[in-house]
């Protein structure tokens, strides 16, 4: 099975509190949970140990899922200790910013840890704000980057790290055959909150990437609410790997 970091915080500037806004009958947060557990993917809720996500340690436990506290700004740090913690090897990264994940393209990036790579980093369509899958890292390659930097350094593009470790061999996993979703599906600002939400009337909280996909497709207009903000969200992307 799956081990699935749903890594989330309460602290969010251009969204304040996003991981607790109202998705459907649930809060985005409740709403990836249950969309892991559908699956049969085990979430570990990856948090801080911030009073602010105190709230997020509630959730984890109303839904009797796994939870872990631990860095604020270091990630890394935050899922080195969580892998300790729990006795992990492997874990697959869920961003609670990504409510329509897919959970077919999650499992194929898992599977390629089993042919000797070290880190699996998403397909081209995800990376650019399609939101489908995150990575998927072995536990030795991040404890070997937190031996590498100040505990206290902040580590949120957490990738620029691991690309420098001597050796690592990462794999991008390739774009899915079919139902490529390229529109943004992501959840940074206003705008993709109103998208996502126009999006989960549409299909349902548990739709597949191919009704995702499907909707997207039947409803061009849906790209018009936020795709104003992709140019905004890559800099700031690129602004924070560079520090």
């Amino acid at each position: 099975m799956v081990n699935a970091f749903i890594t989330v915080r309460s602290k969010s500037t251009r969204l304040p509190r996003k991981c607790f806004l109202p998705f459907g009958s649930q809060t985005v947060l409740e709403h990836v949970i249950q969309r892991t557990l559908h699956n049969r993917i085990r979430p570990i809720i990856c948090t801080t140990n911030n009073n602010e996500d105190k709230d997020i340690v509630g959730l984890a436990k109303k839904f009797n899922v796994d939870y872990f506290c631990g860095s604020e700004i270091n990630k890394l740090k935050r899922w080195n200790d969580c892998c300790s913690h729990f006795g992990i090897s492997s874990f697959h990264t869920i961003d609670a910013d990504d409510p329509f994940f897919c959970a077919d393209e999650v499992k194929r990036s898992y599977a390629f840890l089993t042919k000797g790579f070290d880190m699996i980093t998403p397909s081209p369509s995800s990376s650019n704000g399609g939101a489908t899958v995150g990575y998927s890292l072995t536990s030795e390659i991040i404890k070997r980057a937190c031996k590498k930097i100040d505990e206290h350094t902040d580590t949120e593009m957490m990738w620029s790290f691991l690309e420098k470790i001597e050796g690592i061999k990462i794999h991008k996993l390739d774009d899915p055959k079919d139902y490529i979703i390229k529109e943004r599906m992501t959840l940074d600002y206003q705008e993709d909150y109103i998208k996502l939400l126009e999006v989960l009337k549409l299909v349902g909280p548990l739709a597949t990437r191919g009704e995702v996909s499907d909707c997207l497709h039947q409803n061009p207009q849906l790209n018009d609410i936020n795709s104003s903000r992709n140019e905004e969200w890559k800099k700031n992307q690129d602004d924070k790997s560079l520090k």
